[in-house]
């Protein structure tokens, strides 16, 4: 046998490959948008009141779902009351521009409320969650598989290191793909 043997045409065909190969982190989560906006008190005022107490949540968690499937987007439940600052916040920073043309691109959002965590307690418990962390609690669902992603992760605020717009935006993208 000669020199080299089977290896060469191995290695050969390994850097063949690797060329093709996208740069690493090509499979990563897409970046953050950068908000420009430092504070919560910063939001343009008044924050919004996402929650509608009277909305049929298992019916639009539904018709979120089915169309975040249709579209190959997340499915992103917001759950909160409209009495909640932190609430009204995560929903002001939904609704800044870089931040809303990024969750557009990625997620399909339902606003859920749960009252004083007594109402629509079901939509958590459908996918295992018996108590909500503390609000805002925000579910990330993949519509396919109807399976919860974000398990332990779910109220933002407590996850944070440092509560802020571009914290919030820092945490969503970790779930984009």
């Amino acid at each position: 046998m000669r020199q080299g043997g089977p290896i060469r045409p191995f290695v050969a065909l390994l850097a063949l490959a690797l060329s093709f190969a996208p740069a690493a982190g090509a499979w990563a989560s897409p970046a953050a948008p950068r908000l420009g906006v430092t504070s919560f008190e910063k939001l343009p005022q008044p924050l919004p009141q996402p929650f509608n107490p009277k909305a049929n949540a298992r019916k639009n968690v539904e018709a979120a779902r089915k169309k975040a499937m249709r579209e190959g987007k997340l499915l992103l439940i917001e759950m909160g009351g409209n009495w909640c600052i932190s609430c009204r916040r995560f929903a002001g920073t939904l609704k800044l521009a870089p931040m809303k043309r990024f969750v557009d691109r990625h997620f399909v959002i339902v606003p859920v409320d749960v009252g004083r965590l007594d109402r629509n307690l079901d939509i958590p418990g459908r996918y295992d969650v018996d108590q909500l962390p503390g609000l805002p609690a925000v579910m990330v669902i993949d519509p396919r598989t109807d399976q919860l992603l974000n398990e332990g992760e779910m109220s933002v605020f407590a996850h944070l290191p440092r509560s802020s717009p571009q914290a919030i935006a820092n945490w969503l993208a970790q779930w984009a793909d």
